[in-house]
């Protein structure tokens, strides 16, 4: 009886360890930011459909589930290329992708799981080479929000054929050759010197204008004291002498070292009665170091 006993739970166990396996491999799982594409090996390999989030029923050995991760990934696209102009420049392109989910079953069997190593660095190599080679290195630089933009736009195109799609397409380096960086230095440097030099003619029209206006104003000068003198003769130039006098009278007044001596000729003079400004007054300049 016990013997009996033992021997249906023994098989009832069996039966659950069978059951939990079966089911166990009946079930499988699909986790956030991924889809599943089937695999029937009964009706024509690769199902049409996409297969959600959350817990689903297959059968085993004829159906194989195959998860696809469907987030946004980040890939950096580095490139060595020619500008319009035949400079060499490095460039590398920074884009935001992922697939396009109703696809995927179309995009695993033409690509298969590792279609990002396949795709990606391809058309971006090529999306750079043709649109770099349509400008200068210069408009590089100078438009570089259009090219970023012209880089976008034939990308995503490019993309879309493989199922595809981009949500930032972005330029984060830019370097050009050697070479170019010294043309770019020469032409700073010469643009300097230019710079320079029109500031060097530029100051030199100015003191050649303030010459000519300087020898306007005095020649003008030199006109009203001659009309000044024909019309009043030569007082003119008796004031203007009185007027240095003056100067010259206050400056020397001003001086700490001029020492006044008078005339002593005056009397002799008057006595012998033959010697007119036998003696003048004196001013010496004394040095007191």
């Amino acid at each position: 009886m016990a013997q009996a006993a033992l021997n249906r739970l023994g098989n009832l166990s069996a039966v659950l360890a069978v059951g939990t396996f079966t089911v166990s491999q009946c079930l499988f799982n699909v986790d956030g930011g991924e889809r599943v594409v089937m695999f029937d090996s009964l009706r024509g390999g690769v199902r049409d459909k996409v297969i959600g989030e959350g817990t689903h029923f297959m059968i085993p050995i004829v159906q194989r589930p195959i998860t696809m991760d469907v987030r946004t990934k980040a890939r950096e696209i580095p490139s060595m290329t020619g500008t319009k102009d035949l400079q060499m420049v490095s460039i590398k392109l920074r884009v935001l992708w992922r697939p396009i989910i109703e696809q995927l079953p179309r995009l695993y069997r033409e690509l298969g799981t590792d279609y990002d190593e396949r795709v990606l660095p391809s058309i971006g190599n090529e999306v750079l080479k043709a649109v770099v080679a349509q400008y200068n290195a210069e408009e590089l630089l100078s438009k570089r929000a259009e090219v970023s933009e012209r880089i976008k736009r034939e990308i995503m195109k490019r993309a879309s054929h493989f199922h595809l799609t981009l949500d930032d397409v972005a330029i984060t380096h830019l370097t050009f050759g050697r070479e170019f960086m010294k043309a770019i230095e020469a032409k700073q440097v010469a643009s300097q010197e230019a710079e320079r030099q029109q500031w060097v003619v530029k100051r030199a029209e100015q003191e050649r204008q303030a010459v000519v206006t300087r020898a306007e104003g005095e020649a003008e000068a030199a006109a009203i004291i001659t009309q000044a003198m024909e019309k009043t003769g030569s007082a003119i130039v008796e004031v203007r002498r009185i007027d240095a006098a003056k100067e010259i009278a206050g400056k020397l007044a001003n001086s700490r070292n001029v020492v006044y001596l008078p005339s002593m000729g005056g009397g002799a003079g008057s006595d012998g009665g033959g010697s007119s400004g036998g003696g003048g007054s004196l001013l010496l300049g004394i040095d007191t170091k």
